[in-house]
């Protein structure tokens, strides 16, 4: 048997196994992850990686973490057992198959639950998601917006830090921030270690600037746990033109 053949009877039996436990939409299951998978299967390679992606479009598609383990249950019933008709059991998973998957589907749900809330749990601050909304209030408000407002960014070097220290860091660089900026600015978490202040420009904006500057690496030192990731960098960034650029430099500074 070729190799294509045989992709596509693990496919057919590993859908058919699916549908038989409940699969509830047959025209969501086919996807190019899936026939990843099924390579890896059968070239005896690490599935991993596909496994992570192949998760991420379960969940990108819609599908449960239960439902998604299923089906993952059904592709290890039929790698394991010869007979035409299986019983997919999920307690049966290999510990790395079933991480692998529950990982890649819980990187999307976890992002798309960030990208939903205003509020970041850990900081207190906004989301990014907030942010951008209020940038596009801005642009449409004020039609000079990249002269009437501005960015205060402030970023810690987290990689000098491990564990919760990161964490930790983070959250007192947020202090510093809303202790600086306490008159209804937008206050916004942009990754884990970068932060934004979206602010009017004015003649107290280089004093505040430097202020959180001196709060910033005072809060930091305080802790020997987190004393590496400081000093913080803190600086102004211009806004660009339009409200699309602006969306792009949020990207990118978040990185």
């Amino acid at each position: 048997m070729g190799v294509a053949q045989a992709e596509r009877l693990l496919k057919s039996r590993w859908r058919t196994a699916t549908m038989a436990a409940g699969w509830a939409f047959p025209a969501d299951w086919p996807l190019a992850e899936v026939d990843e998978v099924c390579a890896a299967m059968l070239e005896d390679a690490d599935p991993g990686d596909a496994l992570v992606r192949l998760g991420r479009a379960r969940a990108e598609a819609g599908a449960g973490l239960s439902e998604t383990l299923l089906d993952l249950a059904a592709l290890h019933a039929v790698l394991t057992e010869s007979s035409h008709v299986v019983s997919p059991d999920v307690d049966a998973l290999p510990s790395r198959m079933l991480r692998m998957t529950a990982l890649g589907w819980a990187d999307v749900v976890t992002k798309q639950a960030g990208e939903c809330a205003a509020e970041d749990p850990l900081t207190g601050l906004a989301t990014a998601a907030y942010l951008r909304t209020r940038l596009g209030e801005v642009y449409r408000e004020t039609p000079v917006a990249s002269l009437d407002y501005a960015l205060v960014m402030l970023r810690i070097d987290v990689h000098r830090a491990s564990g919760w220290s990161r964490v930790v860091a983070m959250t007192l660089a947020s202090d510093a921030l809303r202790a600086v900026f306490d008159g209804g600015e937008t206050l916004a978490s942009l990754g884990p270690c970068v932060a934004a202040v979206l602010v009017r420009r004015d003649e107290l904006l280089a004093r505040r600037v430097s202020n959180l500057r001196v709060l910033a690496a005072d809060r930091l030192a305080d802790d020997p746990h987190v004393r590496p990731v400081g000093p913080a960098k803190v600086w102004v960034e211009q806004l660009p033109d339009t409200h699309a650029e602006a969306r792009a430099l949020l990207t990118s500074l978040g990185r």
